[in-house]
């Protein structure tokens, strides 16, 4: 099989040898050392573990989100265990805040090789019919439009040495979500938008892959998983009978990150427990 295989990577042609895995152990398939990687909605809950996780793991990380105090506090944290880290705020629905964001990153450390688009936005809970105008373009500006400007942006700089956009769904963006309809047409979209850019992007080796978690025990969901009553009917058909932890999605975070995901692309992962099952 060892010489079959060698036989057929003989034949590939020059251009295909570029993206063939190197040899390396396991562990250092999930290494991030000399990678910069920039995290939005970093100040708390999954982005932020993902950031630690990445800084963890060799990365030097940009951490983002609104407030420049809190993106400060988790950079401070980084820096504290011995990581690396740079902290800019920046609304993840501000195009011109979000370009800022890139050329900061550029400016400090010369390259991105990680993008994470980690912020959202749902400002109701409620029907449809509760959802007026400001709240739908505030969901989309920074649930969708925020994703697809921000990859836009780190695209020239992702292509010199390949690299990878990890967008953050949702659960609601497979099958809606009650009380959180227009949200979950956003996550849909960034769905869609993943798949887009993976088929588009995948021949300058940049990766492009969604992450769906259900209930993740994170203060934007609080109102949900703080609710006795919402949370006994939820664990009824929740096979795994718990909520998610941010470290957990960070995890796989970091697989799809790295040399360890280097084939997976234009993929959707359900992070629930089984509840899409």
């Amino acid at each position: 099989m060892e010489n079959s295989s060698k036989f057929i990577v003989s034949y590939l042609p020059k251009s295909f040898h570029a993206f063939l895995p190197k040899r390396m152990s396991i562990k250092d398939h999930f290494s991030l050392v000399g990678k910069v990687a920039l995290v939005t909605g970093a100040s708390k809950g999954i982005g932020e573990s993902i950031a630690h996780v990445y800084a963890e793991y060799g990365a030097k990380v940009v951490v983002s989100s609104r407030k420049q105090d809190a993106v400060d506090a988790v950079a401070t944290a980084i820096r504290q265990q011995g990581g690396e880290a740079l902290a800019v705020a920046a609304n993840a629905g501000n195009t011109t805040e979000l370009a800022t964001l890139v050329s900061t990153t550029l400016d400090r450390y010369g390259r991105l090789d990680i993008v994470v688009n980690n912020a959202a936005a749902n400002p109701v809970y409620g029907p449809i019919l509760n959802t007026d105008e400001v709240v739908f373009d505030k969901i989309m500006a920074v649930n969708v439009k925020g994703p697809f400007e921000l990859a836009k942006l780190a695209y020239p700089h992702l292509a010199k040495q390949g690299g990878a956009v990890i967008n953050i769904s949702s659960i609601g963006g497979i099958s809606p979500e009650q009380g959180l309809g227009i949200y979950s047409v956003s996550k849909a979209a960034l769905v869609m938008l993943t798949k887009a850019m993976a088929k588009e992007w995948g021949d300058q080796n940049i990766r492009v892959n969604a992450i769906c978690p259900g209930l993740i025990k994170t203060k934007f969901s609080q109102a949900l998983w703080d609710n006795e009553k919402t949370m006994t009917s939820y664990m009824k058909h929740l096979p795994l009978h718990r909520i998610g932890t941010p470290e957990e999605v960070a995890a796989l975070a970091l697989l799809l990150a790295s040399e360890a995901g280097s084939f997976c692309t234009g993929a959707v992962y359900t992070m629930d427990g089984g509840h899409t099952i």
